[in-house]
């Protein structure tokens, strides 16, 4: 028992030592915090910080130090503002030295110092009175530079007059005519007779052209198009319904020309058929040929009969062909023309097969039902399927009311078919209806 208490005791002397161990030291480190708080260094700093404050209240220019050089805020034009300025920096420069001197004086008697002469510490983002007034000149010609481009000066008119401006392209608008003066590549199209009133209607067509370079964009596919035969008076009429050509790679460009020059396209058809069909250089090789395969195969045609008709109407090429399609059973189902005539009137007239159905059968009703043609003579002036409608009725109910009205090739005073449809009307009334104009329009009224 009496071994147990003396243990007991050893373990609480220990601890007692352990407390008075440690209350002596933070003793002394309150005492070492109490010494630096109230060293002249410290209390130095803090009352040079405080005039710096005043000073730059006093002043009222607020100031920023940025990679060692003094940076003003508002107007440096007046010469109050000028003045303001300078005090500042004489203000600043003599606390900056008093505190350089204070603080090497505070360390000389806190640190063992050698006998070695104590260079004076400059540092270089701080100013001093010396650095001030040997570019007080400079610094005025500097403000005096800056007071001319600044917003808040009030100047003459004539040194607003003379004042320039860059021009610059607009960032935005709703018509290419704002940049047709900054752009040389628009200025150049309109000169070239490109609608640009067309272009801006289309969706991101114009600011495809403000991105286009004349000298490296344009003028390369310009010099192709000339190159292959078409005339100058027809680039604007290509760029304006087809200005994606523009960004069509001249390889590709070459390739369809090459193509069309082999299936016995001569050079001077593929540039009617280039000015005619502006986007037929747009499509590749592979449907070029799938067209050209399409036509003769559906109406049973020669390859010079399907280079006829291509020719004569490349946008068959460029077009869909659903239209096409329509229009030949409209004929066959309808119409009731036979194979051998449908390929007869697609050759004489292509245009039979891009025109209107309505148009069509309203034509062929007229002609068949009312004017009592056979198909096999509507076969034979196809031209008669192209005319205009109110034309061939106004014409067919004058001959019909003079007793004329004679359309068969086998009876006497027959009337062709394509002259009827084809003469001007002084020409018609005079020779066809024996009649004089004002007749014509007399009787016109009337209908």
């Amino acid at each position: 028992m009496s071994w147990l208490c003396l243990v007991e005791y050893d373990r609480a002397e220990s601890r007692i030592q352990l407390l008075i161990t440690m209350a002596s030291s933070c003793t002394q480190l309150c005492l070492q915090c109490r010494r630096f708080l109230c060293s002249k260094t410290v209390a130095s700093t803090w009352q040079y910080c405080t005039q710096v404050r005043h000073c730059i209240a006093i002043t009222r220019v607020p100031t920023k130090i940025l990679n060692g050089s003094f940076i003003i805020k508002g107007n440096p034009t007046t010469t109050q503002a000028k003045q303001r300025w300078k005090q500042q920096m004489f203000c600043y420069s003599d606390l900056a030295a008093k505190h350089l001197a204070t603080q090497v004086k505070e360390d000389k008697g806190v640190e063992e110092v050698s006998t070695a002469e104590v260079v004076p510490y400059k540092s270089p983002l701080l100013p001093i009175r010396d650095a001030l007034l040997a570019t007080e000149s400079q610094m005025s010609l500097d403000l005096d530079a800056a007071a001319k481009f600044s917003a808040l000066e009030v100047i003459s008119d004539e040194e607003a007059v003379h004042i320039s401006v860059p021009s610059a392209i607009p960032p935005a608008s709703t018509s290419l005519r704002d940049y047709v003066d900054k752009s040389e590549t628009l200025s150049k199209l309109v000169q070239l007779g490109v609608n640009l009133w067309k272009l801006e209607q289309r969706p991101n067509v114009g600011s495809m052209l403000l991105r286009l370079n004349f000298n490296t964009d344009v003028a390369p596919r310009l010099l192709f198009l000339k190159e292959i035969g078409v005339e100058d008076s027809r680039f604007g009429y290509i760029i304006t319904h087809n200005p994606f050509i523009l960004t069509e790679s001249l390889e590709h460009l070459q390739s369809r020309v090459n193509y069309l020059k082999s299936k016995k396209f001569n050079s001077e058809t593929v540039a009617s058929m280039v000015s005619r069909a502006p986007y037929l250089l747009n499509f590749s090789v592979k449907r070029l040929d799938n067209r050209l395969g399409f036509y003769q195969q559906q109406l049973n045609l020669s390859a010079s009969s399907t280079r006829n008709i291509v020719a004569r109407l490349p946008r068959l090429l460029c077009g869909s062909l659903e239209p096409v399609k329509e229009n030949l059973k409209v004929c066959e189902i309808e119409l009731g023309f036979k194979e051998n005539e449908i390929q007869h009137i697609v050759i004489a007239v292509p245009k039979v097969l891009t025109a209107n159905k309505r148009k069509l059968t309203q034509i062929f009703d007229f002609l068949h039902n009312i004017m009592k043609v056979p198909h096999n003579l509507i076969a034979k002036f196809p031209q008669v399927l192209n005319s205009k409608y109110l034309r061939l009725r106004e014409r067919h109910l004058f001959l019909e009311y003079l007793g004329k009205a004679q359309y068969d090739p086998t009876l006497p005073n027959y009337i062709s078919l394509d002259r009827l449809v084809s003469l001007p009307d002084e020409t018609f009334c005079t020779e066809l209806a024996l009649a004089t104009l004002d007749d014509f329009c007399l009787f016109q009224k009337t209908l």
